[in-house]
């Protein structure tokens, strides 16, 4: 198999020009196909000379710069929209570039394998050059087949080990905030909480270890990158861990629409847990009991029930305004 170098200095437009002008005949234009537009595109080195095109003169221009440390192998897909790998319980498959490029920098993540387009590649070559992993170049229809169909990848695809696990008792408290929640099983949702949770620095979220979504794929996609910056930890009885957060000293506050008190009115104190539950059902009838205080957002409109995720945010906002004031 042909190993492709990736120099600096390679003008990834006219790498795409090479593919349209030597491309397979009757390939889409602008695809990052393998065969030999592909070779023209990125694999020849400077000086072969018989049909030179644009790449090559990019590459004798960065000849004597040190090649970056990465390789782009040709993928084994043809641009027939060929599989490039299934999610199991051991392989976690991230795309779309911000989800992507932050696994990408996380020491925690074990990376294996990364499929892109040139273009997709492109745009992530700074933490391609910076991690250890393998790369390969491929057509857009084959990581189109490797993910559901209203999935948008942007080019790239990642197959990586799942982060690891923490027991509540791991979790290490530095904002003194903490999120649990009950059961709920929607990706997008889970991963908007995600999102959330990373731009506010939480300490961890704990969550079910059943019912509970992959925390791969749409999740991570949802979460725009939120996965990478903040822990995981489950519990295979949540009450208990409601319990056990207690007798570590966290406010266990569950939120509800139906709540006795409003959130701002509650007397906090760090550290917090958030417990949410999920929409349409709520909190389960022990995960309330293990709650210290159940409280509503206090909202002016007409609408009193919000998404979870969105409610979510919101309640953040409010408990890191109160616990961290002036921050």
């Amino acid at each position: 198999m042909r190993l492709f170098w990736a120099w600096d200095g390679l003008d990834f437009t006219m790498a795409k020009q090479s593919f349209r002008q030597g491309g397979k005949p009757g390939g889409k234009a602008g695809s990052s196909g393998t065969g030999q537009g592909a070779g023209k595109a990125l694999g020849r080195r400077a000086g072969r000379g018989e049909g030179e095109g644009p790449a090559d003169a990019v590459s004798r221009e960065g000849a004597s710069r040190a090649p970056r440390p990465f390789q782009v192998r040709p993928g084994s897909g043809r641009g027939q929209g060929q599989r490039l790998a299934r999610a199991t319980p051991e392989l976690a498959l991230i795309y779309g570039l911000h989800a992507v490029r932050a696994a990408l920098t996380n020491p925690r993540r074990k990376l294996l394998r990364l499929h892109g387009t040139a273009l997709g590649l492109e745009k992530l070559q700074a933490e391609i050059a910076q991690a250890k992993v393998v790369v390969h170049q491929v057509a857009i229809e084959d990581i189109a087949a490797s993910l559901s169909a209203d999935a948008v990848h942007q080019g790239v695809l990642l197959e990586a080990r799942p982060l690891p696990v923490l027991d509540i008792s791991e979790i290490e408290m530095r904002s003194g905030m903490i999120l649990v929640l009950d059961q709920i099983t929607d990706p997008h949702n889970v991963g908007a909480i995600l999102r959330s949770a990373a731009a506010f620095a939480l300490d961890a979220i704990v969550t079910t270890e059943r019912h509970a979504p992959d925390f791969s794929g749409v999740l991570a996609k949802a979460a725009s990158g939120g996965l990478e910056h903040v822990p995981i930890a489950e519990a295979t009885n949540l009450a208990r861990a409601l319990t056990e957060l207690g007798e570590m000293g966290y406010l266990r506050i569950g939120l509800d629409s139906e709540g006795a008190v409003a959130l701002e009115s509650v007397a906090l104190h760090a550290p917090v847990a958030l417990v949410l539950g999920a929409e349409g059902r709520g909190l389960r009838r022990l995960t309330r009991e293990r709650c210290d205080v159940i409280a509503k957002l206090d909202l002016p409109g007409a609408v009193k029930s919000l998404n979870v995720s969105n409610a979510c945010a919101i309640a953040l906002a409010l408990t890191h305004a109160r616990l961290h004031p002036g921050a």
